[in-house]
């Protein structure tokens, strides 16, 4: 069958319709949360067509590494941070499609699989990362948003003051050139460059679409009529710019700029729907549905106000960040249900292979696939996946759940030792790394956050605010046991179990 995968970016669960039930956010997660309901109709479309997983997980975090997870099966954050993919990855397009710059006609005289990146996500081609689009048999990529050096003309144009010093400023500068109608927006080019593709490519078997969205990442940059739906103000509140900080928001904001940048990101997700409808309505006509696999998710959530936080990262994978919507649309089986066996993104390699009939590549011992083909689970409800999510970002504190409790295991006060596995440098994030030598440059300054360990009854506490570390030692040890388990289950490095302190 054919695949077609949609990632938003930064796409928190309690935004959803299919986790909300279209209820208000603060009867949904936390009674801190805004009042608003957050209307979804055309992603809860796939309510009906489809398959809702209850506890889904990211994996690595954030952005990029979230993207190698899907794109090689494997939990990156164990070995290394933010980077590109390397040459011993065997990253899913190449797996769907074969060597790549391939004649396409001579792909459709061999019944090979056609794939193709549509996408405006900037970080796929900056420094450090840029080379997820080379297995793709065609990808388009739609230019401006945030830091992309798009264009340098020296000219006046509206932006926030406080973005002119920044890498946003290049995003008002852009879109001063592009945007002249709602059809402009980023996200409703994607959506509307993918409605067309799959008109010229229908005739394709078994082809792949990828789409990466950037929203609702920021900037939170919505039409203001939308935006006026959550917050009357619209943009007239003073001293915000397109962007919240990764920190404490009463650090930064008072309640009414606090509240006008939940309205944003509220908004970007309303905007975001209504262009996914348009993709929705071409599969509509063309029949699709027939004969697709629809992936719906996104790599990560983000804090609107979880733990006193705006923004990602800072601090360990709450469940604000973690917990995921994940959505498989299938043209005959689980329609209309849910499922809350553990699944994660590193989950969608072997399932888009399954799906187009492509087997999984031969791994090194040392280097086990850690995703699960999820068909079998659509078809039978009792399908296991696995006891336990891990996630984490690299070098930070490393979280486990098994969907009851969940535990943020803190390193030691050294955070050594740490290994970076690959050749490249960091770049995005920067870590102080050594010289390259036996595959790997040792981390010089394992800096990570502060937080202490935590403990969490996810059924009693949901949002995860109170710790029972020191009040269940019993469970503490038993989730501990299962941390060490599983790291030594996917062939982590052993320098894990040391840093984190979990060796005795």
């Amino acid at each position: 069958m054919n695949v077609i995968t949609i990632l938003c970016d930064t796409l928190r669960r309690d935004h959803v319709g299919a986790y909300t039930g279209g209820l208000p956010l603060d009867q949904c997660w936390s009674q801190e949360a805004p009042a608003w309901r957050v209307p979804t109709p055309n992603m809860d479309r796939l309510i009906e067509r489809g398959t809702v997983f209850d506890n889904a997980y990211i994996g690595s975090t954030p952005c990029m590494p979230a993207r190698r997870d899907i794109y090689t099966g494997r939990l990156e954050f164990l070995e290394r941070g933010w980077g590109p993919l390397e040459e011993e990855d065997r990253d899913l397009p190449r797996q769907v499609s074969g060597p790549p710059n391939r004649s396409v006609q001579w792909m459709m005289q061999e019944g090979q699989r056609v794939s193709c990146l549509l996408t405006d996500h900037f970080h796929l081609w900056e420094q450090g990362s840029g080379n997820y689009h080379m297995g793709y048999t065609g990808f388009e990529f739609v230019r401006g948003i945030e830091s992309d050096a798009l264009y340098t003309d020296p000219v006046d144009f509206p932006c926030p003051e406080g973005d002119r010093l920044g890498k946003n400023e290049r995003h008002w500068r852009n879109v001063h050139f592009i945007r002249q109608r709602e059809e402009d927006y980023f996200c409703a080019q994607v959506c509307t460059k993918a409605a067309d593709w799959l008109e010229r490519n229908r005739a394709h078997k078994d082809f792949y679409l990828h789409l990466d969205i950037f929203d609702p990442h920021e900037p939170w940059d919505p039409p203001e009529e939308i935006l006026k739906q959550f917050d009357a103000k619209g943009y007239a509140v003073e001293g915000l710019n397109s962007a919240a900080p990764y920190a404490p928001w009463r650090e930064h904001y008072t309640q009414g700029q606090f509240d006008n940048m939940r309205a944003r990101y509220a908004a970007k997700v309303v905007f975001l729907d209504r262009w996914l409808g348009v993709l929705f309505d071409k599969m509509d006509e063309l029949d699709l549905w027939e004969d697709t696999l629809l992936v719906f998710t996104t790599d990560h959530g983000t804090w609107n106000g979880d733990h006193g936080r705006m923004g990602k990262l800072g601090t360990h994978q709450y469940d604000g960040c973690a917990h995921i919507p994940f959505i498989l649309c299938h043209p005959e089986s689980g329609h209309g249900q849910r499922r809350d066996q553990l699944v994660q993104l590193m989950d969608i390699y072997p399932t888009v292979l399954s799906a187009v009939g492509r087997p999984l590549p031969e791994m090194p011992e040392d280097r086990p696939l850690h995703g699960i083909d999820l068909l079998p689970l659509l078809e039978d409800p009792a399908a296991g996946t696995r006891d336990c999510a891990l996630m984490g970002m690299f070098g930070k504190s490393v979280s486990i759940t098994d969907g009851t409790w969940t535990l943020h295991q803190s390193p030691t006060a050294e955070n050594q030792p740490l290994n970076w596995y690959g050749y490249h440098l960091a770049r995005f994030i920067r870590y102080e790394l050594g010289p390259y030598e036996n595959g790997r440059r040792a981390v010089v300054d394992g800096m990570t956050w502060p937080d202490p360990t935590s403990l969490h009854d996810k059924a009693a506490d949901p949002n995860e605010l109170v710790n029972l570390a020191k009040a269940r030692p019993d469970k503490l040890a038993a989730m501990q046991s299962k941390l060490r388990d599983e790291l030594n289950r996917l062939r982590a490095p052993m320098e894990q179990l040391q840093r984190l302190g979990l060796t005795a």
